[in-house]
C-alpha cells in the first residue's frame, strides 16, 4: 500500500434523519478530499428494513446501511464495519465541516505517526455576540474542549477493530466516545488534535432539555465502574456535581418524609430546616446557572425550574447506572474470553444451501440477543465460515459476501469474517477442518488462537479449534453426527443453543 494509498478514508454518519444531515452533506460537497471513498450513511431511524430510504442529494459518494433504532455507539459500529479503508473518520449529522476541512484532513492523517490511533478536528460552537450565551448554549460551547468527541474525530480502522469498537453499553450518544479513547490509550495508543476545523451549531431543545440530559449520569456510572475513579480527569473532564445533587435530594427527601409526622414538635423542626436546607441548596444551584446568562425572564423561569428537577433526575439515573455497573462488575470477576468466533450456517442463521440471496438470511432464536450480551461485556466475536459452493460454481464471492452483510445487518457487527471459498480437494488450509480461518481470525484481532472460543455446529468446527488451539462448544443440529456430538460431549464442551453457549461462557467468567 502507498503513501497515498494509507491516507484513504471513509466518512460514517450516524443518523436519524434530522434536517442538519442535509447541511453536513451540502457542505461535504466541497469540504471533502479526494481520498474519500465513500460516505456512510448509517439509518438508525426505529422501523422496519423496508421503512422509507433517506432522502440523499445526488453528486456525492453515499451509501446508506440500516441499523434501525439500535443507538448511536451500535450505529457507529455498523458503520466502520462496512468500510474497507485505513481511516475512518466520523461525522455528528448537525457538524458543518469549513470548506478546506478536506485538505486539512489529508494533512492531519498523514503526520499521525503508526502509533496514533485517532486524530480529533478542531470543533467551533457559534455564540451570540449581542448578549450572554443561554445555558443550552454553554453547555454546547463545552464541546469545544472536550477531548476526543465523536463529532469529528478519525480513527485507524485496524485499531478499530483491535478494540472492538465502541461499547454499545452506552445507549446515548454520550461517553461512548471518552470509553474507546481511554482504551485506546490503555493499549499504548496516542490520540491527537489535528488542524482541520468544524462548526457545531446550537441545537434547538425544549425547555426540559437539561433535565432529561441527565439521563447521561447512568453512563457516568459505568465508566467509573469501566475505568476507576479519575476517569473524569483520564478523559480531560472537570468535577461533576454527583455530591451536591445527592445532597440536595437527600435535603428533599427527608422534608417531604418528616412533613408526613408535623404534628410531632421535632419532626417539625426536622421537616423545616430539610426543607430550608434543600432551599438554599437548589437557589445556589440556580444562581450558578442564571448569572452568566442573559437574564430574561423566559431563562430565569427555566433555569428555577429545571434546578429543581435536575438534582433528583440525576440521582435517579445515577443509581440506575450503578445497579448496571455492579452487575456487569460481577459479571465479569474473572476475565471473559477475548474473542467469540462463530461459525456462520445453522449457528448464526438458519441453513439455506449454497445461498446466495440475502432475503433468505434469517437468524436463529436468541442469538441476537446472545451476540448482545458479549458485546456489551467488549467481547469480539467473528464468524469463520466454509463456502465451497464457491469452489463448485454454485454461487461467486460477491454474492457470499451479499449474504453477509445481510447478516450484519440483523445482528451488529462483527469484528472480523474469515470465508473459506474452497472444496474439500482444493487442499487449502483454511476450510475447516484445517485451523486457518481460526488463526487468520485471531491475527486480525491481534489476538492469540488460545484467547478465543469458537462456537459451531460440526466436527469441522470443532476440530479446527483444536487444531489451532482454541477452545470450542459445539451447538448440535439435525445435521451433526451422532459421534461428533459424544466426542464433544466428552469434554463438557457441548450446549443445545448459542444463548446456553454464551451463558456457559458468561458464567464461567463470573466464577
Amino acid at each position: 500500500m502507498s503513501a497515498r494509498e494509507r491516507l484513504h478514508h471513509t466518512v460514517v454518519v450516524p443518523t436519524t434523519g434530522r434536517a442538519s444531515l442535509h447541511t453536513l452533506l451540502d457542505a461535504l460537497r466541497t469540504a471533502r478530499s479526494p481520498l474519500v471513498e465513500e460516505i456512510l450513511l448509517v439509518d438508525d431511524r426505529p422501523g422496519e428494513p423496508g421503512a422509507e430510504p433517506l432522502a440523499v442529494e445526488p453528486g456525492l459518494p453515499v451509501r446508506v446501511v440500516r441499523s434501525a433504532g439500535v443507538g448511536p455507539a451500535a450505529a457507529r459500529n455498523i458503520g466502520w464495519h462496512h468500510a474497507r479503508s485505513p481511516w475512518v473518520v466520523f461525522l455528528d449529522d448537525d457538524v458543518v465541516p469549513a470548506s478546506d476541512w478536506g485538505r486539512w484532513l489529508e494533512e492531519d492523517l498523514a503526520s499521525a505517526p503508526a502509533e496514533v490511533a485517532a486524530c480529533q478536528g478542531v470543533l467551533s460552537v457559534p455564540l451570540p455576540g449581542e448578549r450572554a450565551p443561554t445555558d443550552l448554549e454553554r453547555d454546547t460551547a463545552g464541546l469545544a474542549s472536550a477531548w476526543w468527541i465523536t463529532a469529528d474525530i478519525a480513527y485507524r480502522r485496524e485499531v478499530l477493530a483491535r478494540l472492538g469498537g465502541f461499547d454499545e453499553r452506552f445507549p446515548r450518544a454520550f461517553r461512548e466516545d471518552a470509553d474507546l479513547a481511554l482504551r485506546a490509550r490503555a493499549r499504548g495508543y496516542r490520540l491527537v488534535a489535528g488542524e482541520r476545523r468544524s462548526l457545531h451549531p446550537v441545537r434547538r431543545a425544549g425547555v426540559l432539555a437539561s433535565v432529561r440530559a441527565q439521563a447521561g449520569n447512568a453512563d457516568n456510572a459505568v465508566m467509573r465502574a469501566k475505568h476507576g475513579r479519575r476517569w473524569r480527569r483520564l478523559a480531560g473532564e472537570g468535577p461533576g456535581r454527583t455530591r451536591e445533587h445527592v445532597a440536595t435530594t437527600a435535603l428533599l427527601l427527608t422534608a417531604l418524609a418528616a412533613a408526613t409526622r408535623l404534628r410531632d414538635p421535632l419532626w417539625r423542626k426536622v421537616s423545616g430546616a430539610a426543607a430550608l436546607g434543600w432551599a438554599t441548596a437548589t437557589a445556589e444551584f440556580a444562581l450558578r446557572r442564571i448569572l452568566p446568562g442573559p437574564r430574561t425572564p423566559a431563562e430565569i423561569a427555566t433555569m428555577l425550574l429545571t434546578s429543581v428537577l435536575i438534582p433528583p433526575a440525576a440521582c435517579w439515573h445515577r443509581s440506575r447506572g450503578q445497579l448496571k455497573a455492579l452487575r456487569v462488575s460481577r459479571r465479569w470477576s474473572c476475565p471473559p474470553p477475548r474473542a467469540v468466533l462463530f461459525d456462520r450456517d445453522d449457528t448464526l442463521v438458519h441453513d439455506v444451501p449454497y445461498n446466495g440471496d440475502p432475503r433468505q438470511v434469517r437468524p436463529l432464536p436468541g442469538v441476537s440477543e446472545a451476540l448482545r450480551s458479549l458485546r456489551d461485556g467488549g467481547v469480539l466475536v467473528g464468524v469463520v465460515t466454509n463456502q465451497s459452493g464457491v469452489s463448485r460454481g454454485l454461487l461467486d464471492r460477491d454474492q457470499v459476501d451479499s449474504v453477509n452483510t445481510a447478516v450484519e445487518n440483523q445482528l451488529g457487527p462483527f469484528a472480523t469474517w474469515q470465508v473459506c471459498p474452497h472444496g474439500d480437494g482444493d487442499g487449502c488450509r483454511c476450510r475447516k477442518p484445517e485451523p486457518g480461518l481460526i488463526e487468520r481470525a485471531a491475527a486480525e484481532l491481534h489476538l492469540l488462537p488460545s484467547e478465543c472460543v469458537v462456537i459451531g455446529d460440526t466436527g469441522a468446527d470443532l476440530e479446527a479449534a483444536s487444531r489451532a488451539g482454541a477452545r470450542a462448544i459445539l451447538v448440535p443440529t439435525t445435521r451433526t453426527r451422532p459421534e461428533e456430538v459424544r466426542r464433544a460431549r466428552a469434554a463438557a464442551e457441548v450446549t443445545r443453543s448459542v444463548t446456553e453457549a454464551v451463558e456457559r461462557l458468561l458464567e464461567g467468567a463470573g466464577r
